[in-house]
């Protein structure tokens, strides 16, 4: 299967590198802002650069391929509409375009637990307790948080309308991933460590424990996100459906139970099962 990649080395983007990249019914072609040096952990693989606003350049790299997996996107919460307009607003439509002009038959979107952020704003941090009953599902209403979980959610709702509306791509997935790291950061103690490493407060403090409780609910390991793109790129049923990236935490508000059915999507890691950062 050929496969476009866009924002290729974003945390999700080498996580798929990582787990998915040697696979041998693979094969993918990266797009990318920026190329990486030779010595860069991410170096030496071969990167189409070039925006996703370059509407001319994208539908051109996807000219034979079979799907297209996009992550490409401006991803902060504090961002102004006019940060997200372009690469979330009109590099979803060129992205969609792309696959509609050259018929790539999948279509993966990286979409983002934002889209139903505020369900968050009102529950935390009691969300973030084993004793928490808020289980949010594929189909409840959306309650974006920011501009960019509302350019998330657009983006969703763009998907639906073009596999309904024209012949390609024929399926569309949207997963709503929740907390995706690097590879350092690859655990449920990852969000408050870093925050640690850059000096915004001590380890046992507070505000440490509460992103620790909120990141063993949040916490989709890198192997269980390339492993669900990987069950969307398998999967030949789907039309449209959304999906929520999330490892089966035993904390988590978000249901697994859609994905498990629809995609055979069976993540392997839980958070509840680390009770200290890696040494």
């Amino acid at each position: 299967m050929d496969v476009l990649l866009t924002g290729v080395y974003g945390r999700c983007g080498t996580a798929i590198i990582d787990h998915l990249h040697d696979r041998a019914e693979y094969d993918f072609t990266y797009y990318n802002r920026s190329d990486r040096p030779d010595d860069h952990p991410y170096g030496g693989y071969e990167t189409v650069v070039g925006d996703i606003t370059d509407a001319e350049k994208l539908a051109t790299t996807a000219t034979g391929q079979d799907a297209l997996v996009h992550l490409a996107a401006y991803p902060y919460t504090e961002g102004s509409w006019t940060d997200v307009f372009e690469p979330n607003i009109v590099g979803m439509y060129n992205a969609l375009e792309a696959a509609r002009e050259r018929e790539v038959e999948t279509f993966v979107f990286g979409s983002t637990n934002h889209v139903m952020g505020l369900y968050e704003e009102e529950y935390a941090p009691e969300l973030y307790s084993l004793d928490s009953d808020l289980v949010l599902h594929h189909d409840d209403p959306v309650r974006p948080d920011s501009y960019y979980g509302a350019s998330k959610s657009f983006g969703e709702d763009l998907g639906r309308y073009y596999v309904e509306t024209y012949e390609y791509p024929k399926r569309f997935y949207a997963l709503r991933i929740c907390t995706v790291n690097m590879s350092e950061y690859d655990h449920p103690y990852g969000d408050a460590e870093q925050a640690v490493d850059d000096g915004e407060y001590d380890r046992g403090s507070e505000e440490y424990a509460e992103t620790v409780a909120r990141m063993k609910a949040m916490w989709q390991s890198r192997r269980d996100f390339a492993h669900m793109v990987d069950r969307c790129l398998q999967d030949d049923d789907v039309v449209y459906d959304v999906f929520y990236g999330v490892s089966d935490n035993r904390r988590r508000w978000f249901d697994l139970e859609h994905a498990r059915t629809r995609l055979g999507y069976h993540p392997r890691d839980d958070g509840e099962e680390w009770n200290e950062p890696p040494a």
